[in-house]
């Protein structure tokens, strides 16, 4: 039966155990299920000896995912990639196995699980159950820093073409991506446009990964690196791309981030990549992300007044939005 023919109360149940779901597919990419599929079909014995699994439990998982459409299983127990799972795969070209290994580790889960105190009194989740924020946590914990720092790599992956495609950074001559991790998006955006340079900025431990990335894009001979961080200041450029970063603070903290794209290059454009919230009864990932970031690191997702009121504030012109294939889109500001 598909979940369309469902009757409403199984629907809604559907919803309330979607965290089954994503925790098994965490398990897999963790596990690496995909990157053994790569080559062909395989049965879950052959697949539980690769993994170092129980045979009996991984063909449970599988069959679940299977049931769901990431995998394929046939009558010998015999499993297959789908397009859905194909996403999973290390090297595929719009990845998700990062974010999945990210999203199911404890310490995430635990800040989710406080969302009821956060809807009750306002406060991040995060902080009220590790005590500190999450940069602060990841800096006392390699293992978290690194598998976020993966799944940011493979959101930039995923969303970088439909961005690219849908917004002209030709325009530019320099072009530094702030807090840009380890430079999917800015090195999408220099193959794209070869006459333009990058500046690729970012807390020193994050952008120490990024060599490799830059050379394998043959963009490192036209992209800068430079380590810092941006509430201090940033290096100077003709526009500044901020993806996935203003939805991390409050009001008075991405104003900040902004002033000090202002300082280094008062004629600078700036561009901001990030959920569009929408309209009533619409965009609902750009509605759960905004969760995520009460959650999380403690900002929100915004609308486009609202990024408007954010640019007024740190001296820039809203001039619009340029939605993109990969539901986020460009909010644009020009100096004033």
């Amino acid at each position: 039966m598909e979940q369309q023919d469902l009757r409403p109360a199984l629907r809604l149940r559907r919803l309330v155990n979607g965290f089954q779901v994503s925790q098994a597919i965490h398990v897999a990419a963790v596990l690496g299920i995909a990157d053994l599929l790569v080559a062909g079909a395989k049965s879950s014995d052959e697949l539980a000896a690769e993994t170092g699994s129980d045979p009996g439990a991984l063909y449970r998982l599988l069959r679940a995912l299977a049931a769901e459409g990431v995998l394929h299983e046939d009558d010998a127990r015999c499993f297959a990639l789908t397009e859905l799972g194909d996403a999973l795969r290390s090297d595929a070209p719009e990845p998700v196995a990062g974010w999945a290994a990210f999203i199911g580790q404890p310490y995430f889960w635990q800040a989710w699980g406080d969302l009821l105190n956060s809807i009750r009194t306002g406060e991040n989740a995060f902080r009220h159950v590790h005590g500190s924020d999450p940069w602060t946590y990841r800096s006392k914990h390699p293992e978290a820093s690194s598998s976020f720092d993966r799944a940011m790599t493979d959101i930039s992956r995923l969303v970088a073409s439909a961005v690219v495609d849908a917004y002209d950074f030709g325009r530019f001559q320099t072009i530094a991506d702030i807090g840009g991790g380890r430079g999917a998006l800015l090195a999408a955006i220099l193959r794209k446009y070869p006459l333009s340079r990058g500046v690729l900025f970012d807390q020193p431990h994050v952008v120490s990964g990024a060599a490799e990335l830059l050379a394998s894009a043959g963009v490192a001979d036209r992209c800068e690196v430079v380590g810092g961080d941006f509430f201090a200041g940033v290096p100077a450029a003709d526009a500044y791309v901020l993806k996935s970063i203003l939805h991390d603070w409050e009001n008075d903290r991405c104003i900040e981030i902004l002033r000090s794209c202002k300082n280094a290059a008062p004629k600078a454009t700036i561009l901001v990549v990030e959920y569009e919230v929408g309209p009533p009864n619409t965009t609902p990932m750009a509605k759960l992300s905004d969760l995520n970031m009460l959650v999380g690191p403690g900002g929100r997702e915004r609308t486009s007044e609202e990024y408007a009121a954010l640019f007024d504030a740190a001296g820039y012109r809203f001039t619009g939005f340029t939605p993109s294939g990969a539901l986020v889109g460009v909010f644009e500001g020009a100096p004033c």
